[in-house]
């Protein structure tokens, strides 16, 4: 794999030859290091990688009759653009499902690629049929309505102390969830596509017969 400028290198790229881990190697090398949440959030529906752009949202628990149910996180979804990664910040709360099938049939007409949920989702049988990935803490029967809502969207959200900008770029896979900030984004997606190749080149090494240790003193990349 050739190294590129990071102006080349495209999210369907970035998709094919990135993961969450190194691109969390990349943005520890620039000083960038809690852009990963340290909690479990499970992918449910794919083992996919998703690779997209933020699309906030921040909800409540609520314990009243809601008067404008659902107002919010359907302007959320309707405003989606192509590419974007929904992400729910609900401060882990699992009082009620947030996402489920017709969210998710809504936002990918809108363009949306997934959702990064924490809290609780449902009709995982169903977005799994859809092939919509989905990150989550739980699943969970409840409706949202009158237990939780959104109170804004398209603003900074953070999730287990990770802040999440719109427009920052999210990778989520099955070794978690890793946010690159725009201000670093080129820097980081370079490194992080250049470090990809160094690492074919230290696994070819290896299985060619190069001690772990030599792979190490050579090339400088675990």
């Amino acid at each position: 794999m050739p190294s590129q400028s990071s102006q080349e290198i495209t999210l369907t790229m970035m998709r094919t030859s990135l993961y969450s881990a190194v691109v969390c190697d990349a943005l520890d090398a620039l000083g960038y290091r809690n852009q990963a949440p340290r909690i479990a959030l499970k992918a449910f529906t794919t083992d996919e990688i998703l690779v997209g752009r933020c699309k906030t949202t921040l909800w409540a628990d609520m314990y009243h009759e809601d008067p404008r149910p659902y107002e919010l996180e359907l302007k959320a979804v309707d405003s989606c653009n192509t590419d974007d990664v929904i992400i729910a910040a609900a401060s882990g709360s699992v009082q009620s499902a947030l996402w489920g099938e017709l969210l998710s049939t809504a936002s990918r007409n809108s363009g949306c690629i997934g959702a990064i949920i924490d809290g609780a989702v449902r009709d995982v049988r169903q977005m799994s049929e859809m092939r919509f990935p989905i990150f989550a803490r739980a699943t969970i029967p409840y409706d949202s309505l009158h237990r939780q809502r959104v109170i804004d969207f398209d603003v900074p959200v953070e999730i287990a102390g990770v802040r999440f900008c719109p427009g920052d770029l999210v990778f989520a896979d099955i070794d978690g969830i890793v946010v690159v900030p725009q201000a670093v984004e080129a820097e980081a997606i370079q490194r992080a596509w250049d470090k990809v190749f160094t690492e074919n080149l230290i696994r070819d090494s290896i299985r060619f017969g190069m001690k772990a240790t030599q792979a190490f003193e050579k090339y400088g990349v675990l």
